[in-house]
């Protein structure tokens, strides 16, 4: 191989940009990785990245025994001790973060890492996500499960939070998350998604769905200034739209008093969180027209996806009025969908689910 050769021992490349990826490669980008990659090929407002494909994770684990320490720690897990479970975690997560990653990935990751900041001139601050196989499936989800870490600059700095993105697989509450849903670990694999920081003045989530009512009728946004991670997390509370999805009007709206925001420190290459001024804490993070165009947003990835979605989103401040609307990440609702399957076909419903419902079923005829 090349000093800068990015495939692995098979041929196959261990890294897949977003714009060259097709769907045999999904499989191998995880859940947030393959998303990204079709909201992209669709032609939705994408930050430019890559994956670090599954097959780099996998060589990890073949090297120096990795595997083999992994398998023997979770073998002897006592999945209904909790303290057991924190106490293998952090064997598991150690032992990952400790070994060096191997040469070859390590040199693809550099490559493809100078590849993306030279298209934007000098070391780019990048996110750097997890994107686990078993992710954002139809019936489980693994939002917020494993880590991402935000405003990392430098080669050397994107490979250590590539590890940590790999170590985050055992996270404890992942460990339980995977046992609860019979989801087991040896065939959870992770890849990991590193795309171009976005200087959010706003960010939050839009669900294509009302997430209380599962009213179908309805998109919910979350928002608040700066970046979205506060929201997706739940540690603040944010600013709530409700709109008609066939109109686009705003139905109801209610603005949080925000107290906080995390924001880009781009002089300590970090994200912080920062106290907002107090003329600024009870005005709405988002304009009407802001509000309107994350709801465009979000459905056109509903009928592009062909289910309900939860979008994460940001309003980049990097780009113009009118086109700074970019989506981060579009999985599948799970929660109402889940019930939705398993919905009793009998019984009267109201609304336009009703409705939904009557000119979608089958003729009746009497004998």
């Amino acid at each position: 191989m090349s000093a800068f050769d990015t495939r692995n021992l098979s041929g196959t490349s261990y890294i897949i940009p977003f714009d060259g990826a097709v769907a045999a490669d999904f499989d191998r980008m995880g859940g947030k990785g393959a998303s990204l990659a079709r909201m992209t090929a669709a032609g939705v407002a994408v930050p430019a990245g890559f994956s670090v494909a599954t097959d780099a994770y996998a060589d990890m684990l073949r090297a120096d025994g990795l595997g083999d320490e992994i398998a023997a720690l979770m073998a002897a897990l006592d999945i209904d001790d909790v303290a057991d479970q924190a106490r293998k975690s952090d064997a598991i997560r150690a032992a990952i973060t400790a070994r060096p990653v191997p040469e070859p990935v390590e040199q693809a990751i550099r490559a493809a890492y100078g590849a993306l900041s030279a298209r934007f001139g000098g070391d780019l601050p990048v996110a750097v996500r997890s994107s686990a196989t078993a992710e954002d499936l139809p019936d489980a989800s693994f939002a917020g499960q494993q880590d991402t870490y935000l405003w990392v600059v430098g080669a050397d700095a994107v490979i250590d939070r590539v590890r940590a993105c790999w170590a985050s697989l055992f996270n404890a509450r992942a460990i339980a998350y995977r046992a609860k849903n019979g989801l087991g670990d040896v065939g959870v694999l992770m890849s990991v998604a590193v795309q171009k920081m976005v200087d959010a003045r706003s960010a939050g989530v839009a669900m294509t769905l009302d997430p209380v009512t599962g009213d179908r009728s309805r998109i919910v946004i979350d928002a608040a200034f700066g970046l979205g991670e506060p929201v997706v997390s739940g540690d603040i509370t944010p600013d709530n739209f409700v709109l008609d999805k066939v109109l686009l009007a705003i139905a109801k709206r209610n603005v949080a008093h925000k107290d906080f925001e995390l924001v880009v420190d781009r002089a300590a290459r970090c994200t912080v969180e920062r106290v907002i001024e107090a003329e600024r804490r009870s005005l709405s993070s988002l304009s009407d027209a802001e509000i309107v165009a994350v709801a465009r947003l979000a459905k056109a990835l509903e009928k592009q996806m062909g289910c309900p979605q939860d979008v994460e989103w940001a309003i980049d401040r990097d780009l113009p009025e009118g086109e700074n609307v970019v989506a981060l990440q579009s999985r599948p609702e799970t929660v109402w969908s889940r019930k939705a399957a398993s919905r009793p076909k009998t019984g009267y419903v109201t609304g336009i689910e009703g409705v939904l419902g009557t000119l979608l079923s089958p003729v009746q005829t009497k004998q």
